[in-house]
């Protein structure tokens, strides 16, 4: 149903504290897959001043020096100042990892075992996971979540590229989209909240970031003389990072997904190898969404899946296109089960998941970037056909 509505979505860039502990986490879930394809992966993390602990559990081939890891990530970050209390030289770094528990893995592995129900390879854990795709934009996702990505992507580019020099790592933003009978008409406000050195003016941070980022990428046709713009609101942003505030890993979910728009199953992404099916199946539910929406079966589709642990089958699928498709949604669900195949085992190796591509997802969302393969579009003409 269309409507009328103010909706707001949030990005946050690669300095903030829980985007940091992401990036450690898939940094070192790359690592593993780099040596060894088949690592089992749970690692999660901590910053806070000038620490970074690690936790969870591991199982792998892989040869790592997990220290260089962490530093490695860091810097790509930019947390690198001589300023910075949180420095990729300085850390200290803390290792608590262990190995999987051999109960959850021999659910996940494709062997019998004393009361599992089937030798297949099962879901590494129960859950339920979302996928959602629409036509707002290009990339058919939500506007309101992939106009906040692109201020914080142009202010990422701004730093590191451009080199301005006051610029640091620790940025947010926020963009709040008017919609009458559900098309979007304006922007109704605008906030970017971005770390910078203590000798930079305010009245320099909001007329760079209006001029250099927001006119820049945002659609000119939306911005007009009644958006507000709320750029560093406290009036100064100069402690940040690990230092103003602890991060861990899988605390922003709704940034990494739809910004609120859609539906979310509660699991986190980062640091979990594609045996986690609170990763891969949220990827492989995007990238069914995605075909259903591009085939032109509907205008917005959500398609919720849900897993037990150990089992090789989902234990639920549905799907919703909120009155927008040509067909029925019962149809559109048994064609999407005749095209893909929702076992755990078979999402990884459709999506060839089993490869360290996974830094490139942590920042700016998951979805919507070109390169990644639940991006991809080419199942649409067998969706048409299979309907």
């Amino acid at each position: 149903m269309r409507q009328d509505l103010i909706f707001s979505s949030e990005s946050v860039g690669e300095g903030h504290p829980d985007k940091v502990a992401d990036y450690i986490s898939d940094s070192i879930l790359d690592a593993c897959l780099e040596q060894d394809p088949l690592s089992r992966v749970a690692c999660e993390t901590l910053v806070k001043s000038n620490c970074v602990f690690l936790a969870g559990e591991i199982t792998t081939n892989a040869d790592l020096n997990y220290e260089s890891v962490v530093r490695e990530a860091i810097r790509d970050i930019g947390y690198v100042n001589e300023d910075d209390v949180f420095h990729a030289d300085k850390v200290f770094i803390s290792n608590i990892l262990t190995a999987q528990s051999t109960d959850i893995a021999q659910g996940v592995d494709a062997a019998g075992a004393d009361g599992k129900g089937s030798d297949e390879q099962g879901a590494g854990d129960q859950g339920i996971m979302f996928g959602y795709a629409c036509q707002q934009t290009a990339e058919l996702m939500p506007a309101p979540v992939m106009y906040a990505h692109r201020l914080l992507r142009e202010m990422a580019h701004q730093r590191k590229e451009i080199g301005i020099p006051w610029l640091r790592p620790d940025v947010k933003s926020q963009v709040a989209l008017e919609y009458i009978d559900g098309q979007p008409v304006g922007i109704k406000n605008v906030v970017i909240s971005t770390q910078h050195t203590s000798d930079v003016k305010h009245a320099k941070i909001k007329e760079f970031c209006i001029d250099e980022v927001i006119r820049k990428v945002l659609p000119e046709e939306l911005l007009n003389d009644d958006t507000e713009y709320l750029i560093n609101p406290t009036g100064s942003f100069v402690i940040g990072g690990p230092q103003g505030d602890a991060g861990l890993t899988g605390r922003k979910i709704i940034v990494d997904t739809y910004g609120g728009w859609a539906r979310h199953g509660g699991g986190a992404f980062s640091g979990k190898d594609p045996s986690k099916v609170d990763r891969s199946a949220a990827y492989f539910t995007r990238w069914v969404a995605k075909n259903i929406v591009a085939a032109g079966l509907a205008e917005a589709c959500e398609l919720e899946v849900a897993y037990a642990i150990g089992h090789p089958h989902p234990t639920s699928i549905h799907v919703d296109t909120f009155g927008t498709s040509t067909v029925e949604d019962t149809k559109i669900a048994e064609a999407a089960q005749k095209v893909f195949s929702f076992k755990p085992a078979d999402i990884v190796s459709q999506l060839d998941l089993l490869r360290p591509i996974y830094r490139e997802s942590t920042n700016y969302g998951h979805f919507a970037k070109e390169n990644l393969p639940w991006e991809s579009t080419a199942k649409a003409e067998e969706l048409k056909a299979a309907l």
